[in-house]
């Protein structure tokens, strides 16, 4: 791996700290910011497109939650030039407005792309649920969509 390689590596891992901070945050400018203008959010049967829709959907999953912190596991990062795909593992904590506790554990699967910027990027992540449901892990498996 060349030493460009290993710097946009770590610059991806970034991204994806900011990511999850900006979630974590509820800072919606941080958020929209690591997504390319035309990038593509899958994520629970949803599939917004551009960085404009995909803020507008964001608000609408985060509406009903009083916070959340996602962490991003076990990222595995392969550059090719100015694009390159990731893989991560996520665990996320959150309660409802309700007061009622939840987990999501994930996975999600990224294209990136460097921008004229020289900044990466989220071109595309798609999100794949494992479970949500209750903190004690009782709940059922995610909707078929949200797989």
């Amino acid at each position: 791996m060349s030493d460009t390689q290993r710097e946009d590596e770590r610059a991806i891992r970034i991204l994806v700290a900011r990511y999850c901070h900006a979630i974590a945050e509820r800072d919606d400018e941080a958020f929209a910011a690591t997504w390319a203008d035309d990038g593509v959010w899958l994520v629970l049967g949803s599939a917004p497109r551009g960085r404009d829709a995909i803020l507008a959907h964001y608000r609408k999953l985060v509406a009903p939650v009083r916070w959340v912190v996602q962490m991003a596991h076990d990222g595995i990062v392969e550059v090719e030039g100015d694009t390159a795909v990731g893989r991560w593992l996520i665990l996320e904590f959150l309660q409802w407005a309700n007061g009622a506790g939840g987990v999501n554990v994930g996975r999600y699967r990224d294209r990136y792309v460097r921008g004229g910027d020289g900044e990466w990027r989220f071109a595309e992540r798609s999100f794949r649920a494992t479970y949500l449901g209750p903190p004690d892990l009782s709940g059922g498996a995610p909707p078929e969509g949200a797989r």
